[in-house]
């Protein structure tokens, strides 16, 4: 994830506009989120703005497979600058739209938002993409503390932490018991208890090392089977 750091790169002053040339194309892009959806207001809007090339999706901003932005993302040279309709049709997220913007940044590539009157090319609206990029940053360092200081109770009152156990502790008990029968065998057991015959050794290792005497002499399969890589 973009960081505040990485908006400062290299000694930026972040209220310098970017790009310093604004000389080249404006690249309008926009998004409905069902195809039944019109995009004729935004791309009305874009042609206003003074759009000459316009790419357009009609996806879900939760679809990661968002063609046309990855297009018109990749149509933008340095000097241009990406123009959309409004915020929540360019990302699906704040962080999400940080790092698009970022990204932009880096490439020399300026950004517009028309509802919301955000210009990257301005002093003004560096600032604003700035203070987004270190609110994001604030939120997910709350997650994270947050989520270590949950485990750590968890842990303290005796919770267990992470998947379940393939198997429980009677589980193994029974397969020891029934590889102790001639007869069974680790496939069979496995189906018998719903588990992989990988779940049956690792939760028996004593079969890993081909150790039947583990079982008893007389113990085991009347095969061991290999056991999966």
């Amino acid at each position: 994830m973009t960081t505040t750091s990485q908006w400062a790169e290299d000694g930026d002053d972040v209220l310098q506009a970017f790009p310093a040339n604004t000389t080249g194309a404006r690249i309008g892009y926009g998004r409905v989120s069902t195809k039944g959806q019109n995009l004729d207001r935004q791309i009305s809007a874009l042609t206003e703005a003074g759009c000459a090339r316009i790419f357009t999706d009609k996806k879900s901003g939760k679809n990661a497979e968002r063609e046309e932005l990855w297009k018109a993302l990749d149509y933008a040279r340095p000097g241009d600058t990406l123009v959309v309709p409004s915020l929540d049709r360019l990302g699906r997220s704040i962080q999400d739209l940080i790092a698009i913007v970022s990204g932009l940044r880096k490439r020399g590539i300026g950004f517009q938002s028309l509802h919301e009157a955000l210009d990257t090319t301005t002093p003004g609206g560096r600032l604003v993409f700035h203070v987004f990029a270190a609110l994001a940053e604030f939120i997910r360092e709350l997650i994270v503390q947050g989520t270590h200081e949950g485990l750590a109770e968890a842990r303290a009152r005796g919770e267990r932490i992470g998947r379940p156990p393939a198997m429980t502790d009677e589980q193994i008990r029974h397969a020891r018991a029934l590889l102790a029968q001639p007869e069974n065998t680790v496939t069979s057991i496995a189906k018998l208890l719903g588990v992989s015959r990988t779940t049956i050794y690792k939760y028996v290792p004593e079969l890993n090392a081909g150790a039947r005497t583990a079982l008893g002499p007389q113990n085991g399969p009347k095969e061991l089977e290999a056991a999966p890589n």
